[in-house]
């Protein structure tokens, strides 16, 4: 059955009714440049082999989490064990030489009373006992610095982070100040490489948005999260400026992660209308605008997708102008 011209209006009017007048105005948006920017720690330290000796114990591996002072290897000098054994044996032979001493000595001491030996002779018996106590000494205290020695082949982590690389495995051969791990620590940030040519439209304290991702606190959430820039290196390399930017909650579980960014590097006026205020049809967009002869379908060209406060917008490139009055359908 054909539409009578009754229903039409009256579809018409529906229409209208469902509908609410918005005024197009002219706005300042924000131009963003998409780049990369990589997970990277604040800081890189190395736990180092404070001796040189043989790994006999290896407890983490990469990805492991770690605090300040955990243990993370062992170092063992066959040698020093040795040295340790050749310095007790000289310390019992030192005591047992004192103790004969210290024996001649008293004995000296009551024959000395009795006028039987002379003080030149007792002096070199007191002598004997003096020489021997500083040896036994001296033989203690440098077997003290063996076993400090010994005790120096824990390798610690430097500070609480993740290991992110193990570059020698259990049983190899470390020397003095090499490195056992490299712990990854301080939280993590994005560096960003950005073209020079933005440089100067860009400044610490500048926002910027990511896509949610594996490096983000909420990886299975959807949407944008915001981030600051916190710093902007003087030196360009490459035609490249590079910048660091704070990220809350993102995580240094991989380290070198490349994630999408968008980068504010001006603004520019535009003509925007809500989304809905779009329809589509025979392959073109049109909304509805509102005339001194009553509402009528105009085709427009549209641009980008802009959010604002949670809700969609869209760019008109041609077909509108500021001060014109588009209808825009209840949702």
């Amino acid at each position: 059955m054909r539409p009578t011209a009754l229903s039409l209006l009256l579809l018409w009017a529906a229409s209208r009714a469902l509908a609410e007048p918005w005024s197009v105005t002219s706005e300042q948006i924000t131009e963003w440049k998409p780049v990369y920017g990589e997970v990277e720690t604040r800081n890189e330290l190395p736990a180092r082999a404070r001796i040189a000796g043989t790994l006999v114990e290896l407890s983490i591996t990469e990805g492991d989490r770690v605090e300040a002072g955990q243990l993370v290897g062992t170092v063992e000098d066959e040698k020093l064990s040795v040295q340790i054994d050749a310095l007790d044996a000289q310390a019992e032979a030192l005591r047992a030489q004192l103790t004969n001493a210290q024996a001649d000595l008293d004995r000296g001491q009551t024959l000395q009373r009795s006028g039987t030996i002379s003080a030149q002779r007792l002096d070199a018996l007191q002598t004997s006992v003096d020489v021997l106590t500083n040896q036994v000494t001296a033989t203690e205290a440098q077997r003290r610095v063996v076993q400090r020695q010994i005790e120096e082949g824990g390798v610690t982590a430097p500070e609480a982070g993740i290991v992110l690389s193990v570059p020698v495995s259990r049983g190899s051969f470390v020397a003095q100040g090499e490195t056992v791990a490299v712990i990854g620590s301080g939280g993590a940030f994005l560096r960003l490489s950005i073209p020079e040519r933005f440089a100067q439209t860009l400044a610490e304290g500048d926002r910027i948005e990511m896509a949610r991702g594996p490096g983000a606190a909420s990886p299975t959430e959807t949407g944008t999260i915001a981030g600051t820039i916190a710093k902007l290196y003087p030196q360009i390399e490459g035609g490249r400026l590079q910048a660091d930017v704070e990220v809350e909650g993102l995580e240094e579980r991989y380290v070198g992660l490349r994630l999408p960014v968008r980068l504010p590097v001006g603004t520019q006026e535009a003509v925007l209308v809500p989304e809905v205020a779009l329809s589509r049809g025979g392959g073109l967009d049109m909304v509805t605008v509102e005339t001194p002869e009553g509402p009528v379908q105009r085709i427009v060209v549209p641009g980008r997708e802009v959010t604002r406060e949670g809700a969609a917008w869209r760019e008109i490139l041609t077909g509108l102008e500021p001060g014109e009055t588009v209808m825009v359908p209840d949702e």
